[in-house]
């Protein structure tokens, strides 16, 4: 088939990398330890993979994972934090549960997985805010949000990375802070699909409802392809470059429904690719941390198609910040949200 328009489609793949500052206020460690400590043999099963199909990625990374020791994350913690109505959202609360350093501690330590990321081809560092936080719960403020945001920029530009991308934790994408995020050098941020199953929402917004909605769409076209045209990505700055796919991990009690799931996946980037279209697909590392294998082997027929549509559409792999900087070239001065 040929292409019907003459702008490449772009696939864009990001990483929500927290390991336990992501899921510590969820999951017990003895609930979901598993998952968290196979992160180390999952984030370079993933770099290997992205290197041998020419994928860019983006890594959305918590700032607490950067520290080397707890001597030195200590010493570098924002003096403004959250002040969430819930305190068990604030990670500041059980820092006595941290040990002493990625050796002893694979649950709150990250550098030697991000030295592996910076050293693989096409691989963007990215924020995933400092303590993975919340910006639409309760009690936490604009002021709290700025320091955090600065901390986490400071720890990388330590360390000699830029963050110029932005994934809000649980996906709370709040408009309000959108501004703080342009004056301190974001570009780009992953907002939610369209659909109201997806809308940004507090934890206690939450609803099983939703999330079985939510869990259908996984399988079935409810929701539609969710894939966005450069032109509406430009319109409001940061670019909003929004979520299409949440790639779910392989389970073994929904094995006879995985057809399924992947024809999800691989109908909406043929869509992306013929329309001229962004699609963009996230998970976390831990989503991989068990059954390490099948979800392997999912994503490769995922990277695999994602080859064809590049043999036969001009389809293109791009990190965030890559979206961000062609649309910064084409658009002299974009339009802040405010």
């Amino acid at each position: 088939m040929e292409k019907q328009s003459k702008e490449p489609g772009r696939f864009v793949i990001s990483l929500d990398f927290e390991i336990n500052w992501g899921v510590r206020d969820q999951q017990t460690l003895a609930q979901y330890g598993a998952n968290l400590r196979g992160v180390r043999q999952v984030v370079p099963a993933l770099l290997s993979l992205f290197e041998d199909h020419s994928l860019r990625v983006t890594w959305a990374t918590v700032g607490l994972l950067f520290f080397e020791n707890k001597k030195t994350l200590l010493e570098n913690l924002p003096t403004v934090r959250p002040q969430y109505a819930d305190s068990n959202l604030s990670p500041y609360l059980a820092l006595d549960e941290v040990g002493d350093d990625e050796t002893t501690d694979p649950y709150h330590f990250g550098s030697s997985l991000i030295a592996q990321i910076r050293q693989t081809p096409g691989q963007e560092m990215a924020t995933h805010t400092f303590c993975h936080y919340y910006c639409l719960e309760r009690g936490q403020t604009a002021e709290e949000f700025r320091a955090d945001l600065e901390a986490a920029i400071q720890v990388a530009r330590a360390q000699g990375m830029e963050m110029r991308s932005l994934v809000f934790p649980r996906n709370q994408a709040n408009p309000a802070y959108l501004p703080i995020c342009a004056e301190l050098g974001i570009t780009s941020y992953r907002g939610n699909e369209a659909s109201w199953i997806y809308k940004e929402r507090t934890e206690e917004e939450q609803s099983y409802y939703k999330r079985g909605a939510r869990l259908l769409d996984a399988y079935l076209n409810i929701s539609g392809h969710n894939c966005y045209a450069l032109a509406d990505i430009a319109k409001s700055y940061p670019y909003n470059i929004p979520a299409s796919r949440f790639l779910r991990p392989w389970s073994a009690r929904l094995e006879a429904l995985e057809q399924l799931r992947l024809n999800r996946i691989l109908n909406d980037m043929t869509h992306a690719a013929q329309q001229g279209l962004v699609f963009h697909l996230w998970w976390h590392p831990h989503n991989f941390g068990v059954n390490l294998s099948q979800n392997m082997a999912v994503l490769r027929r995922i990277a695999d198609h994602y080859q064809a549509l590049h043999t036969a559409f001009g389809f293109e792999s791009q990190t965030m910040a890559d979206v961000a900087e062609l649309l910064q070239a084409r658009v002299s001065h974009p339009t802040i949200v405010a």
